[in-house]
């Protein structure tokens, strides 16, 4: 994303002054929904992919396609033949991905096409091809296995159409510079836009009639976008300002897009992207820590409302639990039907956050059925953590062709014959009717593909709907988890969504931040809560035995411990792709949360261990997003967006700083220097684009935080009295807060310390004796007396925010 905008005008210049209009190709989107085919593949023999690990590319396997992964065999095939790639880049759960391959990519003529004339290489993200196939080297690529390869080749997309997706469809020369890209392209012409084959036969065309053309456009398109998105910082040092404009700025973006009516920032489609959220919620506690209720209230009712229309929408699978992907209309209704793992980690955090500042267990409890989801349906044998779900699934076994959501939506009739005397409640809760319920938005179904089905979606609260049945709310919350129970009993019969069962160390991290937040938080919960399907119950520590598992599955399968790098993924092996920042960043921040909540000194070790620099631009500052050692990766790009996921720079920043509040001064200085020079970098898109980089404004206002607040927790951290401390430590919202367990009696803890930060080792000497369990906080240069209870704690950490809101 990182100068997409600018760049945009200089590359379609660029681009029009030398290709001209033939490789104009832009996006068609318009077609039918009924996606891929179940059928098998009739006996065809299996292509290369055949030998690959990745869920996406072998899916393609026995396309009549000639696929090549990527890699020095096809780009030399490429050479040899002096001929052009075509790159089709995928993942296994993207919908169109497999439109795409139904209409083009399984088509003979299609393949016969592109395996006479061209090259194509499949980067596990499919894109399809029709009936005429230009080029002679076919790449197939998954974006998830090589983001690198993608974020290269998107980015060139994004900055020449305005725009990108998935499947991304480009065309290379054989050095591998882009020539011309678009996205999904039909089989044929439609509604005035080109279709695939008379694509093929343009860029054919002008290969061997304007080849130097095209040529000089790639290297000078590759050119400028290296300029542009390896920013360097021309001073190292940060305005004054910047944390303050930054941030509210951002927020004040915000705000003007809220949706009053149905929560969320912007209209449809409506992603739930949690840095917004997040940044909402830090701007709440620095407006109360400020004495300035009235503006924290009302944040904090945006942000209560929008979780709120997203967990009663279809949005939510209220059934199986956790979140779609977004939602195609205005009130979170009709979703886009397949999970993503990199959601699931982020919204926990964004439920839990919320549970922290209202004490209302609504929010813990979406908490937990994200979590209850993935621990049912996405975890493996060893504790890794899976990648995704598909949105598209066999309406019955045997079907000839799959369909978006048909795994998830509900006509009246199967909840008829499944509910008996309690239909009639549960139709009028989640607004069944004979005829669909997807109406509630001419954007819901524009097409009538859900004609007689039901996206359950809540559309009045509970306690509303209870009161209108004469039953009390726990009575009435009691019959909808029996009968959701029931409903996914029948479920489970389907033909399910296609398990993307790859481990991606990026989105891992993100998941064991949340499992072990989850550990402590949820302890707040009011005593005796009462829970219902598909929400277990269970007791929160269960949450940090996942955390730990899925870090050692990691640590034992994905790292290599003499060279101390990472493997981006894992399935049935290593992949072959290195490590890039977001794996390092994502999980050094999940390890960070799982020392802080957990207590084992291991993680935090694995954390500074991790946190090298590998990616980190010593002269111009800021982290590259690869390490810059693979020749076909043609960009090393500084990534700023914080989007569906965060960015590995902004994330970065903040590991940056809580590691800061860990070492004594000579370390601190070094890691806080190489946030300030991050965040030199990006000062401009700070300053002019804030609404774009929502946790790195977060990360810039940290940084300016004179002193952030330290909890050192001293005691035998097994005890029950131990324990009842870190959970008291953590029954509050604080975003600026390092929190240190430390147990006298393990000696390499202790001598960690001592090598690490000797006052935090002589404050644990200096507790008192015979306590199990002590507490020293300390903020701006300063330490309050230790406390030995959690109810002295929980107060002395509160009195802050407890005292500027009694101020104003």
């Amino acid at each position: 994303m990182l100068s997409t905008l600018l760049l945009r005008h200089r590359l379609t210049a660029a681009a029009s002054s030398q290709t001209r209009s033939p490789l104009r190709v832009l996006v068609a989107a318009s077609m039918s929904s009924s996606a891929s085919s179940s059928a098998p593949h009739g006996g065809r023999k299996p292509n290369r992919l055949a030998a690959e690990h990745s869920p996406y590319l072998l899916q393609h396997a026995h396309n009549p396609v000639d696929w090549y992964p990527w890699g020095e065999e096809a780009f030399q095939k490429a050479r040899a033949l002096d001929v052009p790639i075509f790159l089709s880049i995928g993942y296994s759960t993207c919908h169109w991905c497999h439109v795409m391959e139904v209409e083009s990519f399984e088509n003979e003529e299609v393949a016969k096409l592109l395996n006479d004339w061209f090259v194509s290489i499949k980067v596990v993200f499919v894109l399809k091809l029709d009936h005429h196939t230009l080029f002679r080297f076919i790449l197939h690529v998954d974006r998830e296995e090589r983001p690198d390869v993608d974020k290269v080749y998107m980015t060139y997309v994004s900055a020449l159409h305005g725009g990108g997706g998935w499947p991304l469809s480009v065309f290379l020369s054989p050095n591998l510079k882009p020539l011309m890209g678009g996205t999904y392209f039909p089989p044929d012409d439609k509604y005035g836009r080109p279709g695939f084959k008379t694509v093929l036969r343009k860029v054919k065309e002008a290969w061997e009639t304007k080849r130097d053309a095209l040529e000089q456009t790639g290297n000078l398109v590759i050119e400028q976008l290296r300029d542009a998105l390896s920013a360097k910082a021309s001073s190292q040092d940060l305005p004054n300002d910047l944390a303050v404009v930054s941030l509210d700025q951002c927020v004040e973006k915000l705000v003007s897009s809220y949706d009053p009516k149905f929560g969320g920032f912007g209209s449809a489609p409506k992603f739930p992207r949690p840095v917004e959220d997040s940044i909402m919620l830090y701007k709440f506690r620095k407006h109360m820590e400020a004495g300035k209720e009235s503006e924290a209230q009302n944040i904090k009712k945006m942000v209560t409302h929008t979780l709120d229309c997203m967990a009663r929408g279809g949005v939510h699978d209220h059934v199986g639990g956790g979140f779609h992907r977004y939602s195609v209309d205005e009130c979170w209704h009709v979703p886009h039907f397949e999970k993503m793992l990199y959601d699931q980690g982020q919204i926990v955090n964004v439920y839990l956050d919320t549970f922290l500042i209202t004490g209302d267990e609504y929010y813990s409890t979406v908490a937990r059925d994200i979590l209850d989801y993935l621990r049912r349906d996405m975890i493996g044998k060893e504790g890794e953590i899976f990648s995704a779900e598909d949105a598209d699934s066999a309406e019955y076994e045997g079907a000839p062709r799959k369909k978006e959501g048909s795994f998830y939506v509900w006509t009246s009739k199967e909840i008829e014959d499944t509910l008996g005397e309690n239909t009639e409640l549960f139709k009028n809760h989640y607004y069944v009717k004979s005829s669909g319920n997807c109406d509630l938005s001419p954007m819901s179904d524009p097409h009538n593909e859900f004609n007689g089905k039901n996206v359950l979606i809540e559309r009045k609260p509970a306690s509303l709907m209870a009161s209108k049945f004469g039953k009390s709310l726990d009575e009435y919350s009691q019959i909808l988890g029996a009968c959701r129970q029931k409903l996914f009993d029948i479920r489970s019969k389907r033909p399910k969504p296609h398990l993307d069962d790859k481990v991606i160390v990026s989105w891992n991290g993100l998941a064991i931040s949340a499992f072990a937040r989850a550990s402590q938080i949820l302890k707040s919960e009011p005593t005796g809560a009462r829970f219902n399907f598909p929400v277990t119950g269970c007791s929160p520590v269960e949450y940090l035995e996942v955390a730990e598992k899925a870090a050692n599955f990691i640590k034992l399968n994905l790292y290599d411990a003499s060279s101390k790098r990472l493997h981006h993924s894992y399935r049935n092996g290593p992949s072959k792709a290195p490590g890039f920042l977001d794996d390092y960043a994502f999980l050094i921040n999940g390890l960070l949360d799982l020392y802080e909540f957990g207590g084992k000194i291991e993680w935090l070790l694995w954390a500074i261990q991790l946190q090298d620099e590998l990616f980190l631009d010593k002269q111009g500052g800021g982290y590259f997003n690869t390490p810059g050692e693979d020749p076909s990766v043609l960009l090393r790009i500084k990534e700023d967006y914080d989007g569906a996921e965060p960015s590995g720079n902004s994330v970065a920043a903040i590991n940056l700083i809580r590691l800061s509040s860990i070492f004594d001064a000579a370390k601190s200085t070094g890691y806080k220097h190489n946030v300030e020079h991050l965040l030199a970098v990006f000062e401009t898109r700070l300053r002019q684009l804030s609404i774009a980089l929502p946790l790195m404004c977060c990360a810039a206002d940290m940084l300016s935080v004179a002193s952030r607040k330290q909890v050192v927790l001293v005691g035998q951290k097994g005890s029950a009295e131990f324990q009842d401390m870190v959970a008291a430590t953590f029954s509050s919202y604080d975003p600026n807060r390092t929190v240190i367990q430390i147990d006298l009696r393990n000696t390499d803890e202790m001598e960690f310390w001592d090598s690490t930060n000797a006052n935090i080792a002589q404050m644990a000497r200096s507790s008192p004796v015979g306590k199990k369990a002590v507490a020293h906080v300390c903020q701006d240069f300063k330490c309050s007396p230790p406390v030995t209870s959690p109810e002295a704690l929980h107060q002395l950490l509160n009195k802050t925010v407890a005292a500027a809101s009694s101020a104003a």
